[in-house]
């Protein structure tokens, strides 16, 4: 029985489409096209249905990011597949080190499935003949071919890159894979469209395992030893596989495209193992909110309208509503993006600086170009409604069963007000139950936790109020989720009486 295993590249953080994408939350989680995420297409892309006799479709394989590992999970786990291994990468190291820890993976137990490798964030339109391209694409794979998935290009595009093919091999849309180029210039592009020859490169690839880890090996062996080095050391945390930290920080940043394609593309012809597979699917990266524009259902003007939208007198506008009533009048081919803490307005030819906003937002500090109002955890999530000086107020939202770390805070104390559902509080030695319309007063610097025993999610509002009132102060003493405990901040001193207190208070404020 041969093996098709799917590989999702679930890492990147999609700033061209900020607010909306950001670090902790990026792109591939969010709903940009239809009523799934865009990870969550992406690993329903590929199911049993059309897969040939001799054939078993296995479980995805996702490698991400650390930090949004239990969001990765929950959106698996909400379209039905549950069980899914995924890859922590402690820090983005491109496509070429994600796919080779995903091969070593997919071969530990001595199977050799062919993978197909698909980033998260792209759009599909008609899946139907995506995978027909597939299958047919299927029996190169199976002889040891690495096929790249090329689109058939629709207009002289200058923001991707290109594959040039060569000689068809068969009748199902195969050629020679010739030559990959770097994203043109306007006049290089529309030669390329003329020729007829070149399809945009969709970073989606079809290729044994053990051909992959041959070829790393040939070409950049030093990415394969580092790899090799972080998987033979990862720790097993439920379906999470933790790589291990220090080598895979070792291991050289490069693309697949880079490390393998490009010189096994130049190879002499006896030993080229390379082909393109042409798609013409409705296909896009969905890379900045200019895609978002091409790809949306238009009203009679042109504009994209999405969420609690008036639109005046405006012409090839998109606008975008998270949280509340957007009215645009008179605009002209500008996007409009609102979150619950951030506004973008900005002129379609100048989109590029989204980027930019991002980076400046980063170097001052700000927190908007990292996390959303409401921030997902493992237990549910949280939406920050207020804050001021010496305080915050946050809505608290707890899944059914779930609880918080057992936790403690050096530098606030807190308020809880049930407003749906039934809470368990631990509060130092005690343990109580809470009540709509109850609440109760945690003080600084005792021990508590919060949790769900009912059926249905549990909502309170917390007050929080202190000298500093960061995600950083938070001990914690035990967690069902394995997050580490997370220390006092390194400027905070102890506190151990009124007169500390009091002094750290002075000192925090200054700092924060």
């Amino acid at each position: 029985m041969n093996h098709l295993l799917p590989v999702i590249l679930c890492g990147g953080s999609g700033t061209r489409l900020w607010p909306l994408s950001r670090q902790h939350y990026p792109k591939q989680m969010l709903q940009l096209a239809g009523s799934h995420t865009m990870l969550q297409a992406t690993a329903l892309r590929i199911d049993k249905t059309f897969i040939p006799d001799g054939w078993q479709l296995q479980l995805p394989l996702v490698v991400g990011q650390e930090d949004c590992r239990f969001l990765t999970a929950e959106q698996l786990v909400q379209v039905g597949l549950k069980g899914v291994r995924i890859l922590l990468e402690p820090a983005g190291r491109n496509t070429a080190p994600a796919l080779t820890i995903a091969a070593l993976t997919a071969t530990a137990d001595g199977d050799d499935p062919v993978m197909i490798v698909m980033p998260a964030d792209h759009v599909i339109k008609d899946e139907q003949s995506f995978q027909q391209a597939l299958m047919q694409a299927l029996p190169l794979a199976e002889n040891g071919v690495v096929v790249a998935f090329g689109v058939v290009p629709t207009s002289a595009e200058t923001g991707y890159g290109y594959i040039r093919s060569g000689d068809r091999i068969n009748h199902d849309g195969a050629s020679q894979l010739t030559e990959f180029v770097e994203k043109p210039d306007s006049e290089t592009a529309q030669q390329y469209l003329a020729d007829g020859h070149y399809l945009w490169n969709s970073g989606i690839y079809l290729l044994r395992a053990s051909v992959w880890l041959s070829q790393i090996k040939q070409f950049r062996p030093d990415i394969l030893l580092a790899c090799h080095e972080a998987i033979s050391e990862a720790a097993i945390d439920h379906n999470f596989i933790r790589v291990e930290r220090s080598a895979f920080m070792d291991c050289p940043s490069e693309s697949i495209d880079y490390a393998v394609m490009e010189p096994l593309s130049q190879a002499d012809s006896e030993h080229k193992r390379c082909a393109v597979q042409a798609l013409n699917v409705g296909w896009s990266d969905v890379g900045a909110w200019n895609a978002l524009m091409e790809i949306g259902e238009k009203d009679k003007n042109g504009n994209v309208l999405s969420g609690d939208v008036l639109a005046i007198a405006s012409n090839g506008t998109l606008v975008r509503s998270e949280n509340r009533l957007v009215a645009c009048i008179g605009m002209q081919d500008v996007v409009v993006v609102e979150t619950a803490d951030v506004v973008l307005v900005a002129h379609r030819d100048q989109l590029h600086l989204v980027k930019d906003a991002v980076a400046q937002l980063k170097s001052a500090g700000r927190t908007e170009c990292d996390i959303h109002r409401k921030v997902q955890r493992p237990w549910g999530y949280y939406d920050g409604i207020d804050e001021g000086h010496r305080f915050q107020v946050k809505r608290i939202v707890v899944s059914p069963g779930a609880s918080l770390s057992l936790q403690m805070h050096h530098h606030r104390a807190e308020h809880w007000v049930v407003v749906k559902g039934t809470a368990k509080v631990t509060r130092g030695d005690e343990q109580f139950l809470l009540t709509e319309n109850q609440s109760t007063y945690i003080p600084l610097g005792v021990t508590h936790r919060l949790e769900n025993p009912g059926l249905l999610p549990l909502e309170i509002i917390e007050v929080q109020s202190g000298a500093y009132l960061g995600e950083d102060d938070i001990v914690r003493f035990e967690d069902n989720y394995s997050r580490d405990a997370v220390p006092s901040i390194s400027h905070a001193p102890a506190i151990n009486n009124t007169a500390d207190l009091l002094a750290a208070k002075e000192s925090i404020s200054a700092t924060h």
